[in-house]
């Protein structure tokens, strides 16, 4: 009889996670191993774990996002699965993330400071410092009204300059608009 991986519950509380999209097909063979409340179907393997759900972002006490497959799937429950060791701890004292801005897509998001990629350019804040730093980003990417008191040839450029000092410096809005 083939033995069940089963991770220790507690070890998911307090956790920041990014999970990539997977086709449903990858937990076809797979046994649900447990099936929260809310509906979301869990799968460990030795590797990591799937989560098939309907809702991502903040869970109980942990911050578990999930980066969609491209082109992007119509259905509403999505599978993603992310390695053991891509589980990061969360608080809200330390400051444990960083933003990235994808300018072409024209979005933002926060990384862990434990994630490999982080190059220590981008300055590190508090979850309750970041996402308020991605609020402004986000206004900043999608609206244009905040622009009409700047004199600027390229609106793309304009933007781009401001959220990266909102990244990479700890200025805030208004003292960078002052700059400019």
């Amino acid at each position: 009889m083939e033995k069940i991986f089963r991770p220790n519950p507690k070890s998911f509380k307090n956790t920041f996670c990014v999970f990539q999209e997977e086709n449903v097909e990858a937990i076809k063979k797979l046994q649900i191993q447990y099936e929260s409340k809310s509906g979301s179907c869990y799968y460990y393997t030795e590797k990591g774990m799937y989560r098939l759900s309907n809702h991502w972002g903040r869970l109980a006490n942990s911050k578990w996002r999930l980066e969609p497959l491209e082109p992007k799937t119509m259905s509403k429950t999505k599978l993603g699965f992310a390695s053991w060791n891509e589980f990061y701890p969360d608080n809200a004292v330390e400051e444990l993330y960083y933003i990235e801005a994808k300018f072409e897509k024209k979005t933002v998001n926060y990384q862990h400071r434990n994630n490999p990629n982080y190059d220590k350019k981008a300055i590190l804040r508090t979850s309750f410092e970041t996402t308020k730093r991605i609020k402004q980003i986000r206004n900043l990417l999608n609206l244009t009204s905040w622009a009409k008191y700047f004199d600027y040839d390229d609106l793309d450029v304009l933007r781009e300059q401001i959220i990266n000092e909102l990244i990479f410096t700890n200025k805030t809005l208004d003292e960078i608009k002052r700059e400019i």
